[in-house]
């Protein structure tokens, strides 16, 4: 828990004590990207278990999706760490300028990305190489996906905010409770007998728009009943000046490039699944979804990391800077080799959640165990990542990334699926290295910075 120690010798800010006040934030932000994932998990189970085909379309809608979501959240990190780094400088007054402009830039990213993806979308699923029939079935859930851009765009900004105050238990709650809302949705349209012309992966695209509404609005309420609303100066205009939403900005343009990447990457993977066929996008859809699970806790425990980093940073706390990344590190690694523990031996009975399918399974089982030698490294280099940018370091996680996951990976996982025959096992295997690499040069880098004075 924090110490009294007050932070800039300011009263009533609280200074990180350590591993207790690292695991008080980071347990509600691991439950709420959990929760994030447990809703994609929910719409490939439902729609894994009413069709394999319908599953695939899933898979292929969701790959550009993601690219468009992920690096728009990226973009939006800005709210975070200016966020925590002004609580660090005793200058709570100040944050609520810094959330008014991130609701903004949430508002107008979810309608350009909204468009772009509902326009474009479809025709690149046609030119990419995929079968056409796939290309057909992907492309209705693709722009029903993308009109849930701007709520959980908006939805977005408002829970880094509250991470950023060190309150994320309401974002966790928001998150399983639109959690409710999806299955209850998903179960209701995708087998197809509700009555309404949709099933299958485009009613699973429907349940995930419901969804995210009402994690917007249920986030939005708390946040304007806030009783510091006025203290924060929610209602008031920005007070600390165009320098400070140029840095804020480019903390996300950094952030959001990276997301880009490191998404982008890992959705021509998908493609390149495709390539193999219908069975062995579905083989890497489970593979990649469980992953994407397992990241869950890695992301969570970053952006608990970060909030703790630009506090320190805010107070020039070169100490506490160091100290906080380390003990993220430390934690990282712990907890995914207990995840490595679970997933190993219950490679088979996870796989089978997702499909009975024979054939399916027996591509995914194996790839499932081998995810096991990367689940460290990716844990590390996320951490590393947020660690680097909330002390002020953008920039380098970006081009970790472009070197890691675009120079590397997506070569790499090109040539052992197709021209060495390894399959979907081939593409796991580029990931390994790949995350490997990127772990290696962030905190390589956090750890040279750390000799520097700030």
């Amino acid at each position: 828990m924090p110490s009294e120690t007050t932070l800039n010798g300011r009263p009533g800010l609280k200074a990180p004590e350590g591993l207790g006040e690292l695991l008080r934030l980071a347990w509600p932000v691991v439950l709420a990207r959990l929760g994030i994932m447990t809703m994609g998990l929910t719409d490939a189970i439902v729609v894994g278990r009413h069709s394999a085909e319908q599953l695939g379309f899933h898979a292929l809608a969701w790959a550009p999706t993601s690219v468009m979501l992920t690096t728009s959240v990226g973009l939006l990190l800005g709210v975070q760490v200016l966020t925590a780094r002004y609580i660090g400088e005793g200058r709570p007054e100040a944050v609520g300028g810094v959330l008014r402009r991130g609701l903004v830039y949430a508002f107008w990213i979810g309608v350009v990305s909204m468009l772009l993806l509902a326009l474009f979308g479809p025709p690149f699923l046609h030119v990419i190489g995929l079968e056409r029939p796939l290309a057909d079935g992907a492309s209705e859930p693709l722009r029903v996906f993308s009109l849930s851009l701007p709520f959980y765009l908006v939805s977005v900004a408002l829970t880094f905010f509250l991470e950023a105050l060190s309150r994320p238990k309401p974002g966790m709650v928001a998150i399983w409770v639109a959690n409710i809302v999806n299955l209850g949705v998903n179960l209701w349209l995708v087998p197809g007998g509700s009555g309404l012309p949709v099933e299958g992966a485009t009613a699973s695209a429907w349940a995930t728009f419901a969804a995210r509404g009402a994690l917007a609005v249920w986030l939005a309420i708390y946040v304007l009943r806030l009783p510091e609303a006025r203290t924060f100066g929610l209602f008031a205009k920005p007070i600390d000046g165009p320098r400070a939403g140029a840095e804020q900005r480019k903390i996300g343009y950094g952030s959001g490039a990276s997301y880009f990447i490191e998404v982008g990457a890992f959705a021509g993977m998908t493609v390149v699944a495709g390539w193999l066929g219908g069975i062995e996008v579905a083989a890497w859809t489970v593979v990649l979804n469980v992953a994407a699970i397992v990241f869950m806790g890695p992301l969570g425990l970053s952006s608990a990391t970060g909030v703790l980093v630009s506090r320190a940073y805010g107070a020039r706390d070169r100490r506490g800077v160091v100290r906080s990344g380390m003990l993220g590190f430390g934690v990282t690694v712990a907890a995914m080799l207990a995840v490595c523990a679970v997933v190993w031996p219950g490679a088979r009975l996870i796989a089978g959640a997702y499909s009975s399918d024979q054939a399916l399974l027996a591509l995914a089982v194996p790839a499932l165990v081998l995810c096991c030698l990367f689940f460290v490294a990716d844990g590390l280099q996320v951490v590393a990542a947020q660690a680097l940018r909330a002390r002020g370091d953008v920039w380098l996680p970006t081009v970790s990334h472009l070197i890691s996951y675009t120079l590397v990976m997506l070569p790499l996982g090109w040539a052992f699926a197709h021209p060495l025959g390894m399959g979907v096992d081939g593409i796991v295997w580029s990931v390994i290295l790949a995350s490997l690499l990127s772990a290696a040069i962030l905190c390589g880098r956090f750890l040279m910075l750390a000799r520097r004075p700030l």
